[in-house]
């Protein structure tokens, strides 16, 4: 359960961390520690709406300063993410399962930009996302330029962007190799895919999937439309749970630097 408390700053000078213990009744230490997990946020005229880490924060007259206090979220350990290679102006991840992209209102500490942030001490930007109970390979931008430039592949199809290639576990056998073109949330949606391996004894099928356009849960949901959801997945599909969790992986990028001009191919085994 989530606690919001919300303080308006009638007067200057007054200190966050005082002024939030009065709120919420909660120890200070406490409150520190929510602070440096991204669960306090300030809204500024001119500034818009950013987290708040430091306890010692003077308010300015105008100020909303708000607490998103959740004790369950702020008591997670964050599983490890894996460097895979430093490129200066952006980075390269393998995302482990059950660890999300960003941060929520509660917090970021459990989050891959926040984890980057904190390990390489570089400015972070979120250029592409990958569903917190997926694993594989996301990129991070730590310029400004770098994630305009990132994130305008992304938004293209595979031909002119990023290539994004990903091994999934469905239930059931599918065919050698197809397209899955369904609209979803009113937009075009292509999935192409081919298979590596069928599994009698589990009744699944290994295949290799590319996402020649990026909706949200497209892998996911396509397989669920074409009836053979992915396993382990909780949210599409029936019959398909699994004990390890969701069998879906982004194992390659592969693109052209907008940057360096040169071809990038990163891949995990």
């Amino acid at each position: 359960m989530t606690e919001t408390y919300t303080y308006h700053c009638k007067q200057g000078g007054e200190n966050a961390l005082a002024v939030l213990a009065a709120l919420s009744s909660l120890p200070k230490m406490r409150l520190k520690d929510a602070m440096s997990k991204g669960a306090v946020w300030l809204k500024r005229e001119g500034k818009g709406n950013k987290r708040v880490r430091r306890a010692t924060l003077e308010l300015q007259v105008g100020d909303e300063l708000a607490l998103h206090y959740s004790a369950e979220i702020l008591a997670l350990t964050p599983p490890t993410p894996k460097l895979v290679t430093d490129e200066r102006q952006y980075s390269v991840w393998n995302k482990p399962p059950g660890l999300l992209a960003q941060g929520t209102l509660e917090g970021d500490h459990c989050s891959l930009l926040r984890i980057v942030e904190q390990q390489l001490q570089r400015d972070v930007f979120l250029v592409h996302r990958l569903d917190r109970e997926a694993e594989g390979l996301m990129l991070i931008a730590h310029t400004g330029k770098a994630a305009a430039a990132l994130s305008a592949l992304f938004a293209q199809e595979t031909k002119q962007g990023i290539r994004k290639i990903y091994r999934v576990e469905v239930r059931g056998i599918v065919e050698s190799e197809g397209e899955i073109n369904a609209a979803l949330d009113g937009k075009t949606a292509l999935t192409r895919y081919k298979l590596l391996e069928y599994s009698p004894e589990q009744d699944s099928s290994l295949v290799e999937v590319e996402l020649v356009t990026g909706r949200k849960h497209q892998i996911r949901r396509h397989f669920a439309g074409i009836g053979h959801a992915v396993l382990g997945d909780p949210q599409y599909g029936s019959d398909n749970k699994d004990k390890r969790g969701l069998q879906l992986r982004a194992v390659a990028l592969e693109f052209v630097c907008p940057l360096s001009k040169q071809l990038r191919s990163y891949a995990i085994s």
